[in-house]
């Protein structure tokens, strides 16, 4: 059996708290929230975050197949406030890609950083480069960061205090809050609470377990998430068949499980994965860290986890913080032991990681530009608007008593989702696809007999309808107008429907 070591034992806490370097991290954030707001004026709708605006803005639901409720909500939110507005669309992904930066400089004091160890943990998570890349767009796992630091944030600070012998168990009621506010963002954060678990039984403080408030917060968490809980529930929990998915997409996105282990790590940047690795280190060997060896031993456990199950390479950005600021303390403690003349040997360095993410931060839109070039003829026009325009085109070209029972079909849920937000500026009947999310947003109805399909795969069709034409030209995707349908809607789309 494993047993917490004796009070007596335990490293003394870091050091006393240093004043926050208030004025040089929000001067790091608010560069890096200005450098993405402007970045956001950019580029088409990245395919995530146009699924995010249509799923909001037209599919509002307590939950979806692939995610939580929370972030198509915001750019549904956004959307309303000034619909077409590309800049407040990204303007809440903006200052939460700045608002990482400044929790993870408040991580970095609660283990003992003074201003000048603050201010490079700041310059770290600023200068990430996927956060750089994605720093701007409306989807769940730009929130991601600034989400799990802001959770892991009142979990440090009681660790802190229990080291001290003075926790302050309230803050178990925050972690609880925040827990819950998490998950409507993204399930991943399941994984690190169980690796959280896990870790503290394995090298403590197995006292945290016994504190009634950390259960009060594990039950405020689940009443915060139970909408989307049961949701999920009621559609027969499609986000667990997500994780396959996901896997079978690894080796096209991050080259397998051997790129999704060295990119778990590299997201963090060029100082930042220096720092993380080092943190790391200095977590699970160091014991003036002893009272938080737990959260270096749960990033070990997530970084196997998510390279076993072939997860997405962005999934332990959340985690960079923990590192991050343990790694700037361990470098002041150097500092302060043996001062150095060669402090100005790191500028160099710090140059080079700042470039690399100015180029990031608006290299999105050169990748939105590509991406959309699968879709369409490029022209002044978003996507969406261009697509749009040519479906409503095809459907308006049907006699009238045929286009009163004839759907809308994208082949995926990108071009649904292009077709949805485009729709709001040429007319187009309901949008429906059978492709991931937009599968559990409904079927045409039985006595819709035609459809405007708008994808790839029209050979899915070919058993369900008698005759299928081409109705829209394109070098990628094409239009297809597909009648005589052959049986009734609630018999094809089971068979269409996938993830």
């Amino acid at each position: 059996m494993i047993i917490d070591p004796p009070r007596a034992r335990t490293a003394q806490p870091v050091g006393p708290q240093h004043a926050l370097a208030r004025w040089p991290v929000l001067a790091v954030a608010g560069v890096l929230t200005a450098v993405h707001a402007i970045a956001g004026l950019f580029g088409d709708y990245w395919i995530d975050e146009v699924y995010m605006l249509a799923a909001g803005r037209f599919h509002p639901d307590w939950g979806y197949a692939d995610q939580p409720p929370l972030a198509p909500l915001i750019a549904a939110a956004m959307d309303l406030i000034a619909p077409d507005s590309m800049f407040v669309l990204r303007l809440p992904a903006a200052l939460a890609t700045g608002g990482a930066v400044v929790l993870i400089a408040l991580l970095a004091r609660e283990l003992g950083a003074d201003r000048r160890a603050q201010t490079l943990a700041a310059f770290a998570a600023a200068t990430g480069l996927w956060s750089n890349l994605v720093g701007h767009w409306v989807a769940p796992y730009t929130f991601e960061p600034l989400l799990w630091t802001a959770l892991l944030l009142p979990l440090v600070r009681w660790l802190r205090q229990h080291s001290q012998g003075v926790a302050d168990d309230r803050l178990l009621l925050v972690f609880g809050v925040l827990l819950g506010v998490n998950l409507q963002f993204k399930f991943q954060v399941v994984a690190l609470c169980a690796a959280l678990l896990v870790s503290v039984l394995v090298v403590g403080p197995r006292a945290v377990l016994t504190r009634p408030k950390l259960w009060a917060g594990t039950g405020i968490a689940l009443l915060i998430a139970a909408p989307t809980l049961i949701w999920q529930a009621a559609h027969g929990w499609p986000q667990l068949a997500m994780s396959a998915v996901v896997a079978e997409e690894s080796p096209m996105l991050s080259g397998g499980r051997a790129g999704t282990a060295v990119q778990l790590v590299l997201h963090a940047g060029v100082l930042g994965a220096a720092l993380v690795l080092s943190g790391l280190w200095m977590l699970l060997t160091r014991s003036w860290l002893r009272p938080y060896r737990m959260l270096g031993l749960a990033m070990v456990l997530l970084w196997v986890f998510f390279v076993v199950t072939a997860g997405r390479p962005y999934y332990l950005l959340g985690m960079y913080g923990v590192p991050i600021a343990a790694a700037v303390v361990g470098l002041q403690r150097r500092r302060l032991a043996r001062p150095s003349r060669w402090g100005w040997a790191a500028w160099p360095v710090h140059a080079v990681t700042l470039g690399l993410a100015g180029v990031l931060a608006f290299s999105g839109a050169a990748i939105n530009q590509e991406f959309s070039a699968a879709f369409t003829k490029l022209d002044d026009d978003r996507v969406s608007d261009r697509i749009a325009r040519d479906v409503s085109a095809a459907y308006l070209s049907l006699p009238a008593e045929q286009r009163s029972r004839t759907a809308v079909v994208g082949g995926s849920y990108i071009s649904a989702a292009m077709l949805d937000v485009g729709s709001r500026h040429h007319p187009l009947p309901e949008v429906f696809s059978p492709h991931r999310g937009y599968g559990y947003f409904g079927r045409p109805s039985d006595d819709v007999d035609t459809i405007v399909y708008y994808g790839n795969d029209v050979e899915e069709l070919r058993p369900h309808f008698t005759d299928i034409r081409p109705a829209i030209p394109g070098e990628a995707l094409k239009g297809w107008i597909a009648t005589g349908k052959t049986r009734p809607w609630s018999e094809i789309w089971p068979q269409l429907k996938s993830l």
